[in-house]
């Protein structure tokens, strides 16, 4: 909902829009909801809308006889049993989430090391979704289990109501392979659990009996303890934030040697947050002086292990941001040990604890290695582990129990990889890959280098056939993210591969600022008013294509989604000669509202406040929906998002369409009903979203115009 300050210039807003909307005779005023109606959600006026869009929609991509191709392509791939099967250690057994096409929901299974490593793992399922969701005649989505460690006889079973963030917490016996009859239930909610010990929990949630309990950004603050048959109304409240904080949850972990800490993370927005200790037997809570931007918290050794986002003065030492550090719990700035300090073109993608030491991805100008760092009287030492070019790395799964850990490698054009990591030889074995799910041989990766507009070096990666032209007209599907320390990295999509490379298509992804390749300062200078950085880097990137005869405006389509799809919207407002098509996916488009919008408080931190005049004054100049003009002529966009999206929500997307359309401007539209955030829950979902692209920007940038 809209603040009471704003709400008169939302009416102003929408009586002009009906007004231009007459003047041109381009809509009526019935036919299009009223901003109110949008925003309900799950309201009648709303959906029917959102029917009627979806209808002419998919009456017109899939009516192309290319439709059909595509999905069954999509599908296919989705339900490849071909697919990387993903390990999860626990207890020294290997567990995996998987679905095909005889569970669409999924089923977790579980395989003895042995097997798994041997790349021939022999399965045992231990819980159907598919089977629940038929008891339950509910559209249950599995979010994960949160186990008691180290034996983990008990979890909790996260599941989510067609993909919404929200979940429910069911004990699950790991032994037994079912629910525990009477065991602790977590009703729907947001929230947060970890094990205290076999017959208590630590758990942030929307609490019935306080009804004010959960933030402006709609994640819980209040930490209770809950024990094991009481009504969760009679749980002992341990530590409580502010509705002005972005969240507060609990936090568990446990170093090789067993000792564990609990811990209440206090988020005060996105990258702010405070850390306190709290003592099962006291029940005290002891904050803990450390730094209140780190990247990354783990522990190992006695010592907590951060990733510092900012530049940190522990008694007199000074410690660089972007550096991993490890500190006494109980003393935090005292005797602080160094273990990476990257240099001005690294950066650290993911990090993990194992039975040897501290992992990581690290990235030089986006070109991976893996890095193991083990101690020795205070001192680290790094061991480097080489990957392949114009790859990424992730590492899947790590456990302070066991030496071994494993990493996941892939690119564009290389299809995943998973090789063990011992983390006391350093030594590495492949274990399994996916064999290609689409025709690669003739693909070639290259990293170029372009200039913004303000003279930044801007990376970005290109994927095409070894024997194209540089005529000018290469089809080419281009995207970015730039936002939130989030790098865009090389990811093997063989749905793309299918709709897209086989084809003839060039990708193009570009490495701008507001994402992490650089580290907290390539972040940072894409952050609130300097965000205007990231979006002409890819201007310029979109520029340097035309410049180097890669393609022209008329074959040129964009696509992004969430932070990604408020970057199309600004491009489709800002540059829309420069574009043919837009892929506009679960985005922010109302940049003067966002903040009262789903969770959008969550992100004041990166996109700025409405309520600072400089942060309102730049967020006016490039917020999409504002920026529509009726005398502009735009690409014709696709917008999809999602009813059940939780987290941006769906109202951004239909505020858009709904403003084009008055406009009489032309676009796609397509909301699926299920999927929370990422759109889509299942392959056959997938599939159909993803073969209506593919449609779309075929016609667009591909096909021949007709003469």
């Amino acid at each position: 909902m809209i603040d009471q300050t704003s709400g008169w210039k939302v009416k102003r807003y929408w009586g002009l829009f009906l007004v231009v909307c007459s003047a041109f005779g381009l809509a009526r005023a019935a036919d299009i909801p009223s901003r109110v109606q949008l925003e309900d959600v799950e309201g009648n006026a709303a959906l029917g809308w959102v029917r009627a869009q979806n209808a002419r929609t998919t009456a017109d991509l899939q009516s192309d006889m290319r439709y059909k191709h595509f999905y069954n392509e999509v599908l296919k791939v989705e339900q490849s049993p071909q697919r990387l099967a993903l390990p999860e250690q626990i207890d020294g057994s290997i567990y995996n989430f998987w679905q095909d096409a005889e569970h669409p929901r999924g089923i977790w299974r579980v395989s003895k090391p042995a097997a798994f490593n041997s790349g021939a793992p022999e399965w045992t399922t231990i819980f159907d979704v598919d089977r629940l969701a038929l008891i339950d005649h509910a559209d249950w989505v599995f979010q994960g289990a949160e186990c008691l460690e180290p034996h983990a006889e008990r979890c909790l079973i996260a599941l989510s109501i067609s993909g919404e963030d929200a979940n429910t917490l069911r004990e699950f016996d790991l032994r037994r392979h079912r629910f525990v009859p009477g065991g602790f239930l977590l009703p729907h909610s947001k929230q947060t659990a970890v094990w205290v010990d076999r017959e208590s929990l630590l758990v942030a949630r929307a609490w019935d009996d306080l009804p004010d309990s959960l933030t402006k950004s709609g994640y819980p603050y209040i930490v209770r303890l809950v024990r094991r048959g009481a009504p969760l109304n009679q749980a002992i409240e341990v530590a409580r934030g502010s509705v002005d904080d972005m969240s507060v949850a609990p936090v568990t972990l446990r170093d090789e040697s067993g000792r564990r800490l609990l811990l209440i993370e206090r988020s005060k927005d996105f990258f702010t947050v405070t850390y306190s200790r709290f003592d099962p037997v006291s029940a005290a809570v002891t904050p803990l002086a450390l730094p209140s931007r780190i990247g990354f918290l783990g522990y190992f050794g006695g010592r907590l292990v951060l990733r510092l986002d900012q530049d940190w003065q522990a008694g007199s030492a000074h410690f660089q941001r972007g550096s991993i550090v490890a500190v006494d719990p109980s003393q935090p700035e005292q005797a602080v040990q160094t273990i990476f300090v990257p240099n001005s073109r690294e950066s650290t993608g993911d990090i993990d604890i194992g039975k040897g030491g501290v992992l990581a991805v690290v990235y030089e100008n986006v070109q991976p290695r893996l890095s193991v760092f083990t101690p020795h009287d205070g001192k680290w030492s790094e061991h480097k582990v080489k990957l392949p070019a114009n790859t990424s790395a992730t590492i899947v799964s790590a456990s302070v129990d066991d030496r071994t850990a494993y990493v996941e490698s892939q690119g564009y054009i290389r299809a995943p990889a998973l090789m063990s990591v011992d983390t006391k030889s350093f030594k590495t074995r492949p274990v399994s890959h996916t064999p290609d799910l689409f025709r690669a041989a003739d693909l070639v990766t290259e990293q170029y280098w372009t200039h913004s507009t303000d003279g930044t070096a801007i990376p970005y990666f290109v994927v095409h056939r070894r024997n194209w032209h540089l005529d000018g007209r290469n089809p080419v599907l281009f995207t970015a993210y730039g936002g939130f320390d989030l790098s865009y990295l090389p990811t093997y999509y063989p749905d793309l591969g299918k709709t897209w490379f086989e084809h003839g298509g060039v990708y193009v992804v570009g490495n701008i600022r507001g994402g992490g390749e650089f580290g907290p300062a390539w972040h940072e200078a894409g952050m609130k008013s300097g965000r205007q950085r990231a979006y002409d880097d890819f201007a310029s990137i979109g520029r340097d294509l035309f410049a180097r005869k890669i393609t022209d405006a008329a074959h040129l389509a964009i696509r992004g989604r969430s932070n990604g799809g408020l970057l199309m919207g600004v491009e489709f407002t800002q540059h829309p000669e420069m574009w043919k098509a837009v892929v506009i996916g679960v985005p922010l488009l109302d940049m003067l509202n966002f903040e009262h919008m789903a969770a959008g408080a969550s992100w004041a931190a990166e996109y700025g406040r409405t309520s600072v005049p400089e942060e309102r004054s730049f967020l006016e100049r490039i917020s999409p929906l504002q920026a529509l003009k009726p005398d502009t002529r735009y690409p014709m966009p696709f917008i999809f998002t999602s009813t059940k999206d939780d987290r941006v929500g769906p109202v951004h997307a239909r505020l858009f369409a709904a403003k084009l359309e008055a406009y009489g401007k032309p676009f796609y539209y397509y909301e699926d009903t299920e999927g929370g955030h990422a759109g889509t829950v299942n392959a056959r979902e997938i599939a159909h979203e993803r073969a209506l692209e593919a449609v779309y920007l075929t016609r667009a940038v591909m096909d021949k115009p007709a003469h």
